[in-house]
C-alpha cells in the first residue's frame, strides 16, 4: 500500500483506500426543518396580523407561499445526503452511490478495472470492467476529477502489485 501522502482526496487505512465523494451542503435536513418552522411562524404571524386588520387575502397568499417554499425545501433535503463512496479493499473496487435515499452498490474485481482517461474536466470518471460501465464523480468539482482519476489508477496499480491486508 502506498503512503497516505501519495493521495490528496483519499482516506488510507491498513485495510483499504476510500474516496468519499459527497454533495457540499451547508444546511442539514434537520436544520432546514427548523428554518422552515421559524419561517412559517413569522410569515403566518404577519399574515394573521393583516387578516385581523381586514386584509383577508394576505393569509391565503402567505399559505401558498409557504407551500411553495416547503416543496423547494423538501426537494433540497431529499438530495442533501447524496454521494458516492469508492473503496479499494481485498482485491475489489466497491462503488456505493446514494441518490434521493436510494442506495446502489457495484463491485468490480481490481484486476479487470479500467479507469477511462478524461477527455475534458467536465466529463465524469468512467469505471469499466467485464462490460459494466459506471460514471462517478458527480459531486467532485470538475477541476479535481483528473486528480481523482489519477489517484484511483495509482491505487489500482498498487493493489495489483501488492495484496491488501
Amino acid at each position: 500500500m502506498q503512503e497516505a501522502s501519495a493521495y490528496r482526496l483519499a482516506r488510507v487505512s491498513d485495510q483499504a483506500v476510500a474516496w468519499h465523494l459527497r454533495r457540499n451542503c451547508s444546511v442539514t435536513p434537520r436544520q432546514l426543518g427548523g428554518i422552515y418552522a421559524g419561517l412559517c411562524l413569522m410569515s403566518l404571524g404577519i399574515a394573521i396580523g393583516f387578516w385581523w386588520l381586514g386584509a383577508k387575502l394576505v393569509l391565503g397568499f402567505a399559505g401558498l407561499e409557504l407551500l411553495a417554499v416547503g416543496a423547494a425545501f423538501l426537494a433540497y433535503a431529499r438530495h442533501a445526503a447524496d454521494g458516492e463512496t469508492v473503496s479499494l479493499q481485498g482485491g475489489r473496487l466497491v462503488v456505493e452511490r446514494e441518490y434521493a435515499g436510494r442506495r446502489e452498490k457495484v463491485e468490480f474485481g481490481c484486476a479487470h478495472v479500467r479507469i477511462a482517461p478524461l477527455t475534458s474536466e467536465q466529463n465524469l470518471i468512467e469505471v469499466m470492467a467485464h462490460g459494466q460501465r459506471l460514471d462517478i464523480g458527480r459531486h467532485v468539482r470538475p477541476e479535481w476529477r483528473p486528480v481523482l482519476a489519477g489517484e484511483m489508477r495509482r491505487a489500482l496499480d498498487a493493489a495489483g502489485s501488492q495484496p491488501l491486508r
